[in-house]
């Protein structure tokens, strides 16, 4: 049960405690800067309750030494915190089949729960990535597709002081096409039959910021796959804060390690609707 005096998990409250398949919490590991371990023991000593995940961004494990990975899995297990590579999955696919079983061995013996494949960067068929989807859970672990949503920049609205009824420039049409979703929700579900155990969704274009959030193929991608089934990248509280009022606390969310104690605030029942007047503005010293 929580440490915590304002936080308990009870199912009919907020959500169960640890492990959970839904209210989830992955935040983000090294990427730009280094993770000590230090910091990383602090975050789950302090907050370890609240986090579910930890992800290894942008490739970051590839460069990293292979003791301190191990290090890291070790000290993430044991305050039962799955441990996910990022997108870096399908650039082994290059080498090809046998390149991808050696790096499955690999990120398996370094302690890693789940391997991240995003579905669309790499312009393979798709009965081939879904081999590669089986081929994961076959090798003992989880898989976590990726996808991206691609809109036109022009349909997003520009979010900018102007006079009542002036009239505002079009911003002009950019290169990038317009996904259907529709082809990408169906893509998903293949994956979901095929043994995917979560799918992600990419905060670029659709949930970036929380001014130009896509609420409609939100809605659409969760209408389809479930809300236990999808997680969605928020990378500011004010993202975080629109998805717990649209969808309630059991929404899966992968956020930045600086933003786990408010976003458990709004999941919170007590607190979530005014979690400003218990911890004032988001300031940790990490």
């Amino acid at each position: 049960m929580s440490a915590f005096a304002w936080k308990s998990f009870y199912e009919d409250e907020d959500r169960p405690e640890k492990p959970r398949t839904y209210g989830v919490t992955e935040v983000r590991g090294p990427h730009c800067s280094l993770f000590s371990q230090n910091l990383l023991e602090d975050i789950f000593e302090s907050m370890g309750e609240f986090v579910d995940g930890l992800k290894f961004t942008g490739g970051s494990h590839s460069l990293l030494p292979k003791t301190y990975i191990r290090e890291v899995t070790d000290m993430a297990h044991k305050h039962n915190v799955y441990v996910t590579t990022g997108d870096w999955a399908e650039h082994m696919l290059r080498k090809g089949l046998s390149a991808f079983k050696e790096y499955l061995e690999e990120c398996k013996q370094l302690g890693f729960d789940t391997i991240e494949l995003n579905m669309g960067s790499m312009g393979f068929p798709e009965e081939t990535l879904l081999r590669y989807v089986r081929l994961i859970k076959n090798g003992g672990l989880r898989a976590k597709p990726q996808f991206a949503v691609k809109t036109n920049k022009s349909d997003i609205p520009v979010n900018r002081d102007r006079a009542f009824e002036s009239y505002v420039v079009p911003a002009p049409r950019s290169s990038e096409f317009i996904e259907d979703v529709d082809l990408l929700i169906r893509r998903a579900e293949r994956c979901l039959e095929a043994g995917a155990d979560m799918i992600m969704i990419d905060g670029d274009d659709v949930c970036r910021q929380a001014d130009s959030v896509r609420a409609d193929i939100i809605a659409k991608i969760i209408g389809r796959l479930g809300l236990e089934r999808t997680m969605f990248e928020a990378s500011n509280p004010k993202t975080s804060e629109w998805f717990i009022k649209q969808y309630g606390s059991k929404v899966n969310l992968f956020v930045d390690h600086s933003q786990v104690m408010d976003l458990e605030c709004l999941r919170g029942r007590n607190l979530g609707k005014n979690h400003t007047s218990v911890l004032g503005s988001s300031h940790f010293p990490f």
